[in-house]
């Protein structure tokens, strides 16, 4: 049996994704085509799986480092940005990602049963979510056929 330690996280983040799409769990909130994904960006993402493929990715993050919070969550998506963009004259600078997106995709996550709020500590995966996590695996690894993934077979 396969788990998420198994695949490449890119991968597996989008498969999940698709299926995060298929069960109609996971949903872009209307405020989203407006909002950045942190200070160090000038545009909203452009990408249409955008959403689904970030709440993936927080779920492979939450099973991964688990029991984590929103500000951990924060600094890991976070970018760096410059001081400007025509004269580089400091250096450059880290900044978090967006809570909100964080938040939201969190709670769209606990809503579905895949993340439950652990008291004073966080989020941390549900067995639900594990099994999503690790079935999701199996069924990547099965569809793995690249050479420069062997590897990971």
């Amino acid at each position: 049996m396969a788990t998420l330690y198994d695949v490449p996280a890119e991968d597996l983040n989008e498969a999940v994704a698709e299926r995060l799409a298929e069960e109609d769990d996971v949903q872009e909130p209307d405020w989203f085509k407006f909002a950045k994904t942190g200070v160090g960006r000038e545009l909203p993402p452009e990408q249409e799986d955008f959403w689904q493929l970030r709440a993936a990715s927080l779920l492979r993050k939450v099973a991964v480092d688990g029991p984590t919070g929103v500000g951990a969550l924060r600094t890991a998506y976070g970018d760096s940005k410059q001081g400007s963009n025509r004269y580089v004259v400091r250096p450059e600078q880290t900044t978090d990602a967006s809570g909100k997106i964080i938040r939201v995709a969190l709670q769209q996550l606990e809503e579905a049963g895949y993340v439950q709020t652990a008291e004073g500590e966080g989020r941390r995966i549900t067995p639900e979510g594990q099994s999503l996590l690790d079935d999701t695996a199996g069924e990547v690894l099965e569809d793995l056929d690249r050479p420069e993934l062997e590897r990971y077979a």
